[in-house]
């Protein structure tokens, strides 16, 4: 091996270390916050990512423990870094294009698992190659480092240390720092950087590669360009807000009589604003029974907690209907509740705490008459939401004849589906639960309490609604209750699927919705598909 002198006291090849560990974790966040747009950030999104990952990083140990056996030339490790640096920089650019390019074959090759296949097949496509390259370096430093085996141990320890101190770093910066501050294309294209002047001193000092250098810094700045972008959403062409906060991807449209946010480009809306003050056609409507139910045209003073605040929908139409509401929202993300201040004109008197739902339940000591819990967001369902500890929980803040409203947002219809189980194990703690389904839309609303008379007060309580509007809704909502049979599917803390079950629904809503063209595809070919979509 040629002595570089850039390498004869081993700091640099320790400083390699450390920014290549960093690099992995930086990826491996992005990686998650790359796909959370398109298939969400669910714990099966999260094991798909890091499975693919380890598989690159003992492939990438493996070949290049091997290689620098047989070709121990430093200037091959850099180039392989440079390599890395040149892909990673093209993720904002390309990636969420092979993402989208990828879904639309398997939605329509794959009629099971779609969740699992489309995530791993885009991480194997777009991330295991770079990944690949980075794990060729510590075998290779080990190969360049190591001396003599009197000081063998001292040396690889160092070289761990590195490597796991700029994990360390590579996990945090981007979660605190680089995401919520200048999002995921940028945080990619700056690891990119890093890794990028770490060969182009290399190559510099050693004088082997300024061709190389000058390459990569070509193709890095080609890829600022066409990667700066924190659009996912790339075929929107008037979105009012895009940008992404440290729990999500979040968008804002505006249209002639809504405003609307979605926290995922593929799945639906999480919270709507009607420029008209009416009624907004969707669950939040149906909620609004929850406060007829606890006898809220009855009291002075109606206490209501909104469990995943969002944008203030339930909120502020709670506030418009009825008079005498004092309300609290939950918000976990503190962006969302900002937007909600400059997009959904969230009324002032609405209280907004940032915390996990049911983390502010173990701290709160007070009573509500309504609880509406809306943390299910597109297909993310927080298990520590969805279990008998949890809707326990809510059962012990009610008042009285208080009343728990949920939205369950994946209706299925086969055996031990999603709702199935996260009713069931609300009739395990509440003795009365009533179901009804949103026309038009896969969502089903939860009505329960311990009253006993919930439907009664609905009925007598819709001759008290002085508007006409919602007095239609709340007899459409009465006549459409149903009260739920409970079974034995339950969730608890130790045990709730939610990411499977979850899944299931999706694989069912993918087949039903392009059932008709999946049926041109297979009897036309591709042409067929094309000159019917056009």
């Amino acid at each position: 091996m040629n002595e570089k002198k850039i390498l004869s006291n081993k700091r640099y090849l320790y400083l390699t270390e450390f920014f290549a560990g960093m690099s992995v974790m930086a990826v491996e966040l992005g990686a998650s916050r790359l796909l959370a747009p398109y298939f969400s950030s669910s714990q099966i999104v999260w094991t798909i990512i890091i499975g693919t990952i380890m598989i690159a990083m003992a492939l990438g140990n493996i070949y290049g423990g091997r290689y620098a056996d047989k070709n121990p030339d430093p200037d091959k490790l850099y180039r392989r870094i440079l390599i890395a640096a040149i892909w990673i920089a093209l993720i904002p650019a390309v990636g969420k294009y092979v993402i989208l390019g990828i879904s639309a074959v398997l939605i329509f090759t794959v009629n099971t698992n779609f969740l699992i296949w489309a995530g791993f097949l885009a991480c194997m496509v777009i991330f295991v190659f770079p990944l690949f390259l980075l794990g060729t370096v510590t075998p290779s430093l080990v190969k360049y480092t190591v001396d003599s085996l009197s000081d063998s141990g001292k040396t690889v320890g160092m070289l761990n240390a590195s490597n796991t101190i700029g994990s360390i770093l590579g996990t945090f910066l981007p979660t605190f720092v680089t995401i919520p501050s200048v999002g995921t294309s940028i945080t990619f294209l700056i690891f990119a950087g890093i890794l990028l002047l770490l060969t182009g001193i290399y190559f510099i000092s050693t004088k082997t590669g300024l061709g190389k250098t000058v390459v990569g810094i070509v193709f890095f700045v080609l890829c600022c360009i066409t990667g700066y972008s924190d659009s996912f959403a790339f075929w929107e062409n008037h979105l009012t807000y895009e940008g992404e906060s440290v729990y999500n991807y979040l968008q804002v449209k505006e249209n002639e009589t809504d405003v609307i946010l979605s926290t995922n480009v593929l799945f639906g809306v999480q919270s709507i604003m009607k420029k008209d003050n009416s009624l907004t056609g969707m669950y939040y409507d149906y909620a609004l029974a929850a406060p007829v139910m606890a006898e809220g045209m009855q009291k002075e003073r109606l206490e209501t907690l909104i469990l995943g605040n969002g944008t203030g929908t339930f909120a502020t139409q709670c506030e418009r209907y009825f008079d005498n509401m004092q309300i609290e929202g939950v918000e976990i993300d503190e962006k969302i509740t900002k937007l909600a201040e400059a997009y959904f004109k969230l009324p002032e008197n609405v209280n907004v705490i940032t915390y996990d739902g049911r983390a502010y339940l173990n701290v709160v000591d007070k009573k509500y008459d309504v609880i509406m819990v809306d943390a299910y967001q597109d297909i993310t369902i927080p298990f520590q939401m969805s279990s008998v500890e949890f809707f326990t929980l809510v059962k012990d803040h009610l008042t009285e004849n208080g009343v728990m409203v949920v939205n369950m947002n994946m209706r299925g219809e086969e055996e031990g589906n999603i709702n199935q189980y996260l009713a069931d194990t609300i009739s395990a703690v509440f003795d009365e639960v009533y179901t009804i389904d949103v026309p038009g839309t896969t969502n089903r609303e939860l009505f329960a309490s311990n009253s006993g008379k919930m439907t009664e007060n609905l009925s007598s309580g819709i001759e008290s609604l002085s508007d006409l509007e919602l007095s239609e809704m709340m007899q459409t909502v009465f006549a459409g209750l149903k009260p739920y049979q409970a079974g034995d599917y339950r969730m608890t803390d130790d045990k709730a699927p939610v990411e499977l079950l979850g899944m299931k629904v999706i694989d069912q809503l993918i087949q039903d919705e392009i059932g008709y063209y999946k049926g041109i595809f297979e009897e036309e070919g591709i042409k067929g598909l094309l000159e019917e979509m056009q």
